[in-house]
């Protein structure tokens, strides 16, 4: 039986106005902003709700068991400043899945940032576009935890990409329940991507910053304590996207794509540059190492957001991510003030992979494709040993309009051949970013692609949205059956796969 409840804590419209796509689940303010991030299929959604026995298109797999989440931005209130994509209120969106059926619920999560404007009743911070401001927050802007989400010690795990504070959510319901703090850590900063291993149970986080020590890089137990954590020495300030693991080490990353911190001290914005001129460089450490361990290796100067996997192979590190060479494209004339915005969300990157030889010191790099594609996931059972599948968003050019970052189609990769396979959402249908889901009761001894891929697409010709699932072993049919949501889903960032024992850890801590 459904249990439908509507959040009507802000206000709703019901208008169209020659152009625009508008909405009767948003706020009406975002209809007096001319901004591409706002409108569409990025137009927030207000409504809070639970929705059982969602109807299904196909059959539901009775071996899929547990919970996809989708993290993004959802502003609430009108942005003080220019608005920009990374500003957002965090909402996570969950589809649960167990004994055939589906479920779908939502939820803002309950930062200090949010909090403090509910109860103002208006949003302070300038964001992302500047300048920024101190007095309201340390970080200058507001920590949204809208970037990452998984799940970690019987919750769910809200994280920020600039290294704010995690923020902790009930597994079942999506509430939020305060700050995660691990126990005999002080300071609580950590960035999204933190990494939980599914055999040990351990989450290998990492923290960066304006003020020295500018990587921090830790693990924590399955319990939540903490068991190691060291200072990284790096140049200057960094902004780091992410990390990989093996089954004994840890892979840091010192790219050279970075503001100029006088520049933000003296007139608070942050300005990114490209500098071709600097080597990217990887550290790897043991994973319970100190820093006097680290072993930094040299390759071509590029940008990497996401790490696929890596492992250990004889003296060799291998890791296999999506490398972008120009992360900062060229703005595009015409785009008045929101041009460099735009230019910075055009996303340019393709499958690659690195090697690392921790006896002579030697680096191996090359393409896997050229493909453009990112938000890139693979069988986290698997993560930290070898694997060759990983399944990636399609991202079109720029010509292709590229600009808003959508996600065109589900890309399956054969990583030792660079053999791709795909399936096309269809015109106008935007995707999520896809998880490999394994099947109940499944392990290292079955088959790196015998389970579901899951994802969330939206559809601007209808405004509606589905959670659709995918044979892992082969995409090209298309999903094997489609979960109709009962809401629109706006575009948001990364999503994460919840086992259902670790639901029932949830569960059971209540």
């Amino acid at each position: 039986m459904s249990n439908f409840q509507i959040n009507r804590d802000y206000p709703h419209t019901e208008r169209c106005i020659g152009g625009v796509t508008e909405f009767s689940d948003t706020a009406p303010w975002i209809y007096e902003l001319d901004n591409p991030y706002l409108h569409g299929v990025h137009a927030p959604t207000v409504n809070e709700i639970d929705v059982d026995g969602l109807e299904v298109l196909g059959e539901l797999p009775t071996d899929l068991s547990g919970a996809y989440l989708r993290n993004g931005p959802n502003p609430v209130y009108k942005p003080k400043n220019r608005y920009h994509p990374f500003d957002g209120d965090g909402m996570v969106h969950g589809v649960y899945f167990g004994e055939g059926t589906a479920s779908y619920r939502n939820r803002f999560v309950g930062t200090d940032a949010l909090s403090a404007e509910k109860r103002e009743g208006y949003s302070r911070s300038p964001g992302v576009m500047g300048p920024f401001d101190y007095s309201i927050s340390p970080f200058g802007i507001k920590d949204t935890s809208n970037t990452d989400v998984f799940a970690y010690n019987g919750d769910i795990m809200t994280l920020w990409y600039n290294a704010g504070n995690p923020c902790r959510l009930d597994g079942r319901t999506l509430e939020s329940l305060g700050p995660y703090t691990l126990e005999g850590r002080a300071n609580r900063g950590m960035s999204a991507h933190s990494k939980v291993d599914w055999q040990t149970g351990e989450l290998l986080y990492f923290n960066y910053g304006d003020e020295p020590p500018f990587l921090t890089y830790g693990v924590a137990d399955r319990n939540g304590k903490r068991l190691h954590e060291v200072a990284i020495d790096l140049p200057g300030p960094r902004l780091p996207h992410d990390l990989g693991f093996t089954t004994n080490y840890t892979i840091l990353h010192d790219l050279p794509f970075f503001h100029d911190i006088n520049v933000l001290r003296q007139h608070k914005v942050r300005v990114l540059t490209f500098h071709t001129d600097i080597p990217t460089r990887f550290g790897i450490i043991p994973r319970h190492g100190s820093s006097g361990d680290i072993r930094w290796f040299e390759c071509e100067p590029c940008y990497i957001l996401h790490v696929t996997n890596c492992w250990e192979e004889d003296d060799w590190v291998v890791m296999d991510g999506c490398r972008s060479l120009n992360p900062m494209p060229d703005a595009t004339p015409g785009e008045g003030e929101l041009a460099s915005m735009l230019a910075y969300m055009r996303l340019e990157a393709n499958a690659y992979r690195w090697r690392f030889n921790l006896r002579t010191g030697e680096v191996r790099e090359g393409d896997i494709d050229d493909l453009n594609t990112e938000f890139n996931k693979s069988n986290a059972l698997f993560h930290g040993i070898k694997t060759r599948y990983s399944y990636h968003q399609r991202i079109p050019l720029l010509h292709e309009g590229g600009h808003t970052l959508r996600f065109t189609g589900l890309v399956k990769y054969n990583n030792d051949t660079g053999q791709s396979t795909q399936w096309d959402y269809g015109p106008g249908v935007y995707g999520s970013e896809a998880v490999y889901a394994p099947k109940v009761g499944a392990d290292r001894s079955s088959g790196e692609d015998d389970g579901y891929v899951v994802n969330i697409v939206t559809d601007s010709n209808t405004w509606k949205s589905e959670c659709f699932i995918f044979d892992a072993r082969d995409i090209t049919p298309g999903p094997i059956c489609r979960v109709q949501l009962p809401q629109r889903v706006p575009y948001g960032f990364h999503a994460g796969w919840a086992r259902s024992e670790d639901l029932s850890q949830a569960n059971a801590g209540q």
